[in-house]
């Protein structure tokens, strides 16, 4: 084959891979789901636990433990569960049903963790590991209980709606409406 041929050929096939079809926007929507799991929100909560094994009568000797434990709480949204079907295009209008904002993760940093108290009695042995363990989950449990009084699931809804908001608005939407699973719909418009 000559050198034009070959450079026809080339350019052909150039042309050829530049010309993809370009994404829908419902394509270009989806597309966050590679994402994953969305963290919008992170709460830091403290909280103190307290211990003591005073009140056995063959025990002598005060044994008492007070520890702050700092709680890091991040709460988003699993983009995974995004379908098709969650998203309706009208033109320059979206409305989209996201799944429901839920707790991500709960850490307790070591170096977060700090001993408050301690009283040992002279007949009386140290907490030992397996019982401050014990301890950080007492207050792992106390603080997923009191998850629902802090309003973060209420706050990742808020937060996640504007990421949301303005990453639709960067691929060129103008009306944006928002619904979660679990709640009535919300209707964003700039």
């Amino acid at each position: 084959m000559s050198k034009i041929g070959q450079y026809l050929t080339g350019l052909f096939l150039l042309l050829q891979a530049g010309c993809k079809p370009s994404p829908t926007p419902a394509e270009k929507v989806l597309a966050i789901r590679e994402m994953g799991a969305l963290a919008t929100t992170e709460y830091t909560v403290t909280k103190m636990v307290k211990a003591d094994d005073n009140k056995t009568w063959y025990k002598l000797g005060d044994r008492k433990i007070l520890m702050s434990i700092e709680a890091r709480i991040k709460a988003g949204i699993d983009l995974t569960q995004l379908k098709q079907e969650d998203i309706s295009i009208n033109g320059k209008s979206i409305q989209l049903k996201l799944p429901a904002p839920n707790i991500i993760s709960i850490q307790l940093p070591p170096d977060k963790i700090k001993l408050e108290y301690q009283e040992i009695g002279l007949l009386r042995m140290d907490f030992d590991q397996a019982e401050r363990m014990h301890l950080l989950e007492q207050a792992e449990k106390q603080v997923q209980a009191a998850i629902p009084e802090t309003g973060i699931l209420e706050t990742t809804r808020i937060h996640t709606s504007n990421w949301i908001q303005q990453f639709c608005l960067q691929l060129g939407f103008e009306e944006i409406h928002i619904e979660f699973t679990d709640q009535n719909p919300k209707s964003l418009l700039r």
